[in-house]
């Protein structure tokens, strides 16, 4: 019939609830960093000592947390080039800075193809695979045979053989891939991140960041926007929860165990709910509903 089709964008359900304001995402994450422009605060923290940084999301504090650690996991995909960065954006802004602007100065002189490039190894890389059909870099490990058209990807290989090694002292593991490697930095080796006012000690800078208000003499309260409700929450997460069940009535979540029936307004609300359908996780729940508990805060509030 002539007519393009168009993909659907993503369903936008973290809908924000302040009183006039039409915003809605797709991610919860993003919808915290919105609602910082309502309440004008940043509740999530750096965790290093002397940064004094806040975010909005969580997600957004961790990727600035790599700054202070040195990872650097987004490395350059342009052949020859060793920069590798903290962010995905950082390693964009490089590649259209340095590697976009680079003159094609290496031409195919196979008749009829004349193609050009900035790098001899690319135009090597060219020939083997369009007039060659053959892959330029072989792998040199014992027993292999891979080959490879450039030679980013015969170094990115040769670490499937050489594998990725933990850099503590006395650890001798070594992760068969990146990501293996990082769940076990995070699992054996994440700084332990200390209360300076009573040294009880969290893995995660999020949850430091909640404790410490059981050590401020405010607390900070978000109260319900909407006319004639006077309910008053100390997160985020439980206003947004209110308003979709209270005032909108939404609960776009239903619990999937049978014969359960329960629907709920948040995700995470589900999750927490599934537990009760999983005994093997109910003991790791009383753990979590302690460490909420210890994070109740003091009565003087600051209401926004």
């Amino acid at each position: 019939n002539g007519e393009m089709e168009t993909k659907p964008g993503p369903l936008k359900r973290y809908i924000c609830s302040f009183s006039g304001c039409l915003a809605a995402y797709n991610k919860q994450w993003k919808l915290d960093a919105h609602l910082c422009k309502h309440t004008g605060t940043k509740p999530f923290a750096c965790a290093r000592d002397g940064c004094g940084k806040s975010f909005c999301s969580a997600y957004h504090v961790a990727r600035h947390e790599l700054t202070h650690s040195g990872e650097r996991p987004f490395r350059c995909a342009e052949d020859g080039c060793d920069e590798a960065f903290s962010t995905n954006a950082n390693r964009a802004r490089h590649a259209a800075r340095v590697h976009a602007r680079e003159p094609k100065r290496y031409a195919c002189k196979f008749e009829g193809c004349g193609l050009e490039f900035k790098k001899n190894n690319q135009l090597k890389s060219h020939v083997c695979e369009q007039h060659a059909q053959l892959a330029p870099y072989p792998c040199a490990h014992e027993g292999c045979g891979m080959r490879f058209s450039v030679p980013s990807k015969l170094k990115r290989h040769e670490k499937v053989h050489r594998g990725y090694p933990c850099t503590d002292e006395g650890c001798g593991f070594t992760g068969k891939t990146w990501t293996e490697y990082l769940n076990h930095r995070k699992e054996r080796h994440r700084l332990a991140l200390k209360c300076d006012q009573c040294n009880k000690v969290f893995r995660d800078s999020w949850f430091l960041q909640q404790h410490r208000r059981v050590h401020t003499e405010t607390r900070v309260v978000f109260r319900c926007p909407r006319d004639g409700c006077d309910r008053s929450f100390t997160t985020v997460f439980n206003l947004q929860s209110h308003v979709g069940s209270f005032h909108e009535e939404l609960r776009p979540f239903p619990c999937a165990h049978a014969g359960c029936g329960k629907s709920f307004t948040m995700k995470q609300s589900l999750r927490r709910h599934s537990v009760a359908h999983d005994p093997e996780r109910r003991s790791e729940a009383l753990v979590s509903l302690l460490q909420d508990t210890s994070l109740k805060l003091r009565n003087n509030a600051v209401f926004y």
